[in-house]
């Protein structure tokens, strides 16, 4: 019976090391996080186009108890069938990007649970508006509906969860559970800004258009959306080096 060498394949902390380097590689070969960005800016931005199209004026009873004579003035615009169709064609669209990149790149792709999650959303929000708006825009002073529950048009609270219930719930959530799947702190801290933005309304004075101009939907999605748009530059740049390195 002879000895035999066995190779060493090092210490088990350099395994370790070893294998953590490997799941960084992975992970960075998996990651595509501009694509999703680059989809919801453009989505976002032309919320304003939709909105400028859709834009009108009209002229509604006033709340009981308001003098004002010949009625009040209702601004209305945008379609909530814009942003159903648009937030799932980006979500079905970022599933068959994923998934076509993780083929030709041999690695697995974690995109799974954001897409999953933003479809999800996508149809509370959508249900939740059409629900709201079923019999028509509110007018000025009635209860918002709210799943059978009337509520007070000019509460705090009502304020928050209108804009709660919207891009806050329906792009930020998932882009927070991207964050989390991609383990990507520059992700986390794009969406927190994001749902800052979404949740703390930016009025139309400081950019100087009135409320009645049918643009008036430049300062609610120009900010938000180049925010996306230079979060996907950014990590579109981000993923040069790798590239380089990998060819």
């Amino acid at each position: 019976m002879t000895d035999a060498s066995v190779p060493s394949f090092g210490t088990p902390r350099e395994v370790l090391s070893g294998l953590g380097d490997l799941t960084r590689k992975v992970r960075a070969a998996q990651r595509a996080t501009w694509f999703p960005l680059l989809l919801l800016g453009v989505l976002t931005l032309g919320g304003i186009l939709v909105g400028r199209l859709t834009f009108r004026i009209e002229t509604v009873p006033c709340p009981a108890g308001d003098a004002a004579a010949g009625g009040c003035t209702q601004v209305a615009q945008g379609s909530p069938l814009y942003w159903l169709i648009g937030l799932a064609l980006a979500y079905a669209a970022t599933a068959y990007f994923s998934i076509r990149r993780s083929r030709e790149r041999g690695v697995g792709s974690p995109v799974r649970p954001y897409v999953v999650t933003g479809i999800v959303l996508v149809g509370v929000v959508s249900a939740t508006t059409f629900w709201a708006v079923r019999h028509g825009m509110p007018k000025p002073g009635e209860p918002l509906d709210f799943w059978g529950l009337h509520l007070d048009p000019g509460s705090e609270a009502v304020a928050i969860l209108q804009r709660l219930i919207g891009n806050a719930v329906a792009v930020g959530l998932p882009l927070l559970v991207l964050a989390w799947v991609e383990r990507s702190r520059a992700l986390l801290l794009l969406a927190a800004v994001y749902l800052a933005i979404e949740l703390v309304p930016l009025t139309t004075g400081w950019s100087g258009i009135p409320s009645t101009s049918p643009w008036s939907a430049v300062p609610r999605y120009g900010v938000p959306g180049v925010l996306l748009l230079l979060g996907a530059l950014g990590f579109a740049l981000a993923e040069l080096p790798r590239r380089r390195t990998a060819s």
